[in-house]
């Protein structure tokens, strides 16, 4: 096989308020790749743009509404622009955003490193009934090769990232469907960036390692720090294993992606035992899924094979 990976930097990070501008994030961003000048994907948690803490409780639903943004606006592209002077990608958590429709959402971003928004993700889970947002319904993932240098200035011989990314935001972890969705949409790596404020982060993490073993895909959730957040952002790989774990203040994790590693252990199994994406042959009936009025046909069971 050949070489292949990214270098990726979870920023765990308290939220930035709402009503402020971009120059904080902007110098995190910078501050961050100064640190880690090898990253090549760097992520920041749910929401982590749009801080109401600071506001009286009663405010803060009336907050989120107001902040929130169709995609073509000014402030998405000043995103995008940080990402195109840094030379990297990025997904700066996710942002309220004013769909066409006129709905409000809760909307991942993920930008090239020419500054292009590149996919775009509806949390399909909100937290009901806390979270004011309205589900969205398409899963997302995106190949990163197909990101071509040399745009916006950029120096073509650069090393370029690779692999499969999901988006997942927060409380999708817990609907394992979400994850196998992803899964079998192609995703070797999934990006959960995650709010938890609440007590329930063990769980969370529990959840990582569930997801990463049954689909066998690397998961990494991102957590917002103390004191807002329970911090605690998880790298987990396809067999389950830990591969980075934080405390609960700000910090970054950084580890290597290489999806050569995704598909070694679907072909060998996990712990060379489990390969759950050749559980069925052709010849198998299909297995009828009543909950979701459809079926498992064993001949598309698969992911897409992609070539090293």
């Amino acid at each position: 096989m050949t070489t292949r990976g990214i270098e990726v930097a979870l920023a765990q990070r308290s939220p930035e308020p709402i009503d402020g501008t971009l120059d904080g994030f902007a110098a995190d961003v910078a501050a961050t790749l100064t640190e880690h000048p090898n990253t090549g994907l760097l992520v920041y948690p749910e929401m982590h743009l749009c801080g109401t803490e600071h506001l009286p409780e009663a405010d803060r639903p009336a907050a989120l509404r107001a902040g929130a943004v169709p995609l073509d606006s000014e402030y998405v592209a000043a995103l995008g622009a940080i990402a195109a002077r840094h030379n990297v990608w990025l997904c700066p958590g996710s942002i309220g955003e004013i769909g066409s429709d006129g709905n409000f959402y809760n909307t991942q971003l993920l930008f090239a490193p020419n500054g292009e928004l590149q996919a775009t993700y509806r949390k399909m889970f909100p937290w009901r009934p806390f979270e004011p947002h309205v589900p969205g319904t398409h899963f997302t993932v995106h190949d990163l090769d197909t990101f071509q240098a040399g745009g916006n200035g950029q120096d073509e011989s650069a090393a370029q990232p690779t692999g499969i990314v999901g988006l997942s935001i927060c409380y999708d972890a817990w609907f394992p469907e979400h994850s196998r969705q992803l899964a079998w949409l192609g995703a070797e790596l999934i990006l959960n960036i995650v709010k938890t404020t609440s007590p329930d982060r063990e769980q969370e993490l529990i959840l990582a390692r569930a997801n990463a073993i049954t689909n066998q895909n690397v998961m990494a959730s991102v957590n917002c720090a103390g004191p807002v957040g329970r911090g605690r952002s998880i790298v987990v790989g396809p067999e389950g294993f830990v591969i980075a774990e934080a405390g609960i203040g700000e910090e970054t994790l950084t580890f290597t992606f290489n999806p050569n590693d995704v598909t070694e252990v679907r072909e060998r199994g996990t712990m060379f035992s489990n390969r759950v994406w050749n559980q069925f042959t052709p010849e198998d009936a299909p297995v009828a899924l009543p909950m979701y009025d459809g079926r498992i046909n064993p001949t598309e069971w698969a992911p897409p094979s992609r070539q090293s």
